[in-house]
């Protein structure tokens, strides 16, 4: 019932908005010239390497010649292979008929930890048979589980690896399942009233929440006074350059410092000073208006509608009514980096401006060698862009107090990705680059405000939604997913405005060195080095680590694409077809590429988000959504999990031995029609051991975090 909810821009691109700005996506520099071998700079741990021709194909004729592959991709950076071994055998496709469980391989165990509706303190936990009310889900775990961090206890001997405060992020909710309403249907028709409102929002938000070994299980300590919940109606403190500024305020904060709540909570990040980092992504979809609306382009640029992704909050509750008097900025409010400290529960969240506002989908940071802080981020939507921040200030290991605000002063930058496999970090600085009052920016706070504007304003490189950030614990080369773009290479080509005044949904960019292949609905990832090995750099080399596909495809290419491409696959090959949605991986295939993790020792994990979580259509053979793991120096991958039906696989962690695995299945059993359980009963159908339900038949699928360990008590993935 809910994907319209959680818009994926993968089969429904008229739900969620797109770039349109008319920035180069490097297709001219590439008519321009063929592009010649280059050299990365040589890792102080690693090895030198050439990138490997990249040609356009045009016209009916293949530069590179007869014989050429996608294989000619992924060629250029040389990571580090792990500090150990990936010796695990893959698992099989959870292909029809599916199973409705999580599997994992030989030698391995799976249980369920937590799930949506266990209660985080000694109160009942959540009777699924019925609804849940804005009261019961305050102290339970709440909805659609995402992104995810350990903070270890520690004691004498360092960090402890059987104690820790799990904190995750919870995305969204079905509101259908919240509310106990049947058929999925019947809730856009169903009078709405702000208790339902009320419940669905303290469904979405951050659980904090001590876990322990307790013997050979883990358990919830549901007695801990770190347990907490952070909702959609918390207070949260907005601080930054815009913190105060005139689009932040609204009729019930006229100082534009105080927001209720954060909402979507999609990915994250951790910093070293000890905070958890939560990201507000698809915001826009909450807000709605009662009555005619007519949107500005600065609301058409981030999505915001009069009606909508279908939630309805508007109809009962004013604050997300675009036409309540004083309210029209309260969109601004959201779409940030939200700070919060696990380890005082009676702190308040703080929206950090400096890092930008957009659909942020994680905020991943990276410590450089003279303590220099960047935090490398994604706007996950079509045409959007990739960003990195870098504190002002370097971190003081000795001084906690002096980092918690580093967030707040920095330069923020955004990327382009040159044709001849060098990137630049274009800086979103007011009155430099062309944002200046004249072209709508005031000031520094509406840079940040506008963050989409101005990237278009400065020509950054449109990217084939950017997802998760990953970065080597080594080499520190920064990875990132591209989930999938089925506009890239459409007919007629469109591009975005820098003026920003394009209609959301509209640009359909022609293919571009950092985003390939047309009709990209099984995405890639990315990945670069900053120059001089300096997080604080301007410049990078980057290339594509792969590209995802089904080998096995049976697809027909879209007539609406342009054959254009730089795969190396020549317009008229009688499989054009097939090959274009091949891919080039070297192992499992997988598509739709969305969560990324490294581990301590290297490997990395990749975790998937195609539309329907079900073994249907374009996922016939690859199946249900998975986990993968890849050595990142050969591109090797192999799969090591597989979802329930209709669910997610997001949020990943180990304790820091590497025991203990930590994984997110979000939304089993999305878009059942006619009962809860239509499509799955997971995780109370005791496919992966007992939950907290006590009755006899499953009533509603939950979002649950699962532990991963060996039977050998050896290190995940070896």
């Amino acid at each position: 019932m809910s994907r319209h909810l959680h818009p994926d821009n993968k089969e429904t691109p008229t739900s969620a908005t797109s770039n349109d700005s008319s920035n180069l996506d490097i297709f001219g520099v590439l008519d321009r010239r063929l592009l010649d071998r280059r050299q990365f700079f040589k890792l102080s741990i690693g090895t030198l390497a050439s990138l490997t021709t990249f040609f356009l194909v045009r016209g009916g004729a293949a530069d590179i010649g007869p014989g050429a592959t996608m294989n000619q991709l992924s060629t250029g950076i040389r990571s580090p292979s792990p500090g150990a071994n990936i010796g695990f055998v893959s698992v099989a496709a959870n292909v029809n008929p599916m199973r409705d469980a999580v599997t994992v391989p030989h030698g391995y165990r799976v249980s369920v930890l937590i799930s949506w509706g266990d209660s985080l303190t000694l109160a009942p936990h959540w009777d699924t048979l019925g609804a849940i009310d804005e009261a019961t889900q305050l102290h339970c775990y709440g909805a659609h589980t995402d992104g995810m961090h350990f903070f270890p206890f520690s004691d004498g001997s360092g960090p402890r690896s059987d104690r820790g405060l799990l904190v995750a992020n919870h995305e969204y909710c079905d509101p259908a399942l919240v509310n106990n309403i049947v058929p999925a249907g019947a809730y856009a028709t169903n009078a709405i009233t702000l208790d339902m409102v009320r419940a669905q929002q303290a469904a979405h938000g951050v659980s904090v929440v001590e876990i322990a070994r307790d013997g050979g299980a883990w358990v919830v300590k549901r007695d801990s006074r770190y347990n907490r919940r952070i909702t959609g109606n918390t207070p949260c403190r907005i601080s930054g350059p815009a913190a105060g500024h005139v689009l932040m305020r609204t009729n019930a904060d006229p100082s534009g410092t105080t927001v209720m709540g954060t909402l979507n909570n999609c990915a994250h990040g951790h910093t070293p000073w000890g905070t958890y980092l939560t990201c507000e992504e698809n915001w826009n979809g909450y807000f709605g208006a009662n009555g005619p609306f007519t949107e500005t382009k600065h609301e058409r640029r981030y999505g915001v509608t009069a009606k909508g992704f279908g939630y309805r909050w508007h109809e009962a509750d004013p604050r997300f009514d675009l036409n309540s008097p004083g309210n029209r900025n309260e969109p601004n409010r959201f779409g940030w980096v939200v700070e919060i400290d696990p380890w005082n529960p009676d702190s308040t969240p703080i929206k950090r401006t400096a890092l930008g506002r957009f659909k942020h989908e994680g905020a991943w940071v990276v410590l450089g060698g003279d303590n220099r802080v960047a935090v490398y981020m994604g706007d996950d939507e079509r045409n959007e862009y990739i960003y990195k921040f870098v504190c002002k200030n370097k971190y003081t290991p000795d001084n906690p107090a002096a980092n918690r605000n580093l967030l707040d002063e920095g330069t923020l930058y955004v990327a382009r990705f040159n044709a001849d496999g060098t990137g630049d970090w274009l800086p979103l600085v007011w009155d430099q680059n062309g944002l200046t009052p004249a072209n709508g920016f005031a000031d520094q706070g509406e840079v940040l405000i506008k963050c989409r504007q101005a990237a278009d304003r400065v020509g950054a490189t449109m990217m084939d939604r950017p997802e998760w950030v990953a970065v080597h614990p080594r080499s520190l080369e920064v990875y990132v997913t591209l989930t999938n773009n089925n506009r890239r290479g459409s007919i007629p080509s469109s591009h975005n405005d820098p003026e920003g005044t394009s209609a959301a949904g509209s640009a359909k960019p022609p293919v571009d060195r950092a985003n390939p292949r047309p009709d990209n609905v099984y995405g890639h990832i990315i990945r670069w080095r900053e120059q001089g090995g300096r997080v604080d750099a301007t410049r990078f080399d980057w290339d594509v680590f792969v590209l995802c596909g089904d080998k096995n495809n049976h697809k027909t290419f879209s007539a609406s694409s342009s054959r254009d491409n730089l795969a190396g696959i020549s317009s008229t090959d009688p499989e054009f077809s097939r090959k274009i949605y091949a891919g080039n991986i070297d192992g499992d295939d997988y598509g739709a590429p969305d969560g990324l993790w490294f581990d301590k020792d290297g490997r990395l994990w990749i975790q998937t988000d195609h539309s329907t979580g079900l073994a249907t259509g374009d996922y016939g053979n690859i199946g249900t959504n998975q986990m993968l793991c890849a050595d990142p120096a050969t591109g090797r991958t192999r799969r090591f999990l597989t979802a329930p039906p209709g669910s997610e696989v997001t949020g990943v962690v180990t304790t820091p031995d590497g025991r203990t695995m930590f994984v997110g299945i979000q939304h089993p059993g999305e878009d059942w029609a006619t009962s809860h359980t239509q499509l799955s009963a997971w995780p109370d159908n005791q496919a992966n051991g007992p939950t907290t339900f006590t009755g006899t038949v499953p009533a509603k699928p939950r979002s649950t975090v699962v532990v991963i360990t060996k039977n050998d008590g050896g290190v995940i993935g070896t």
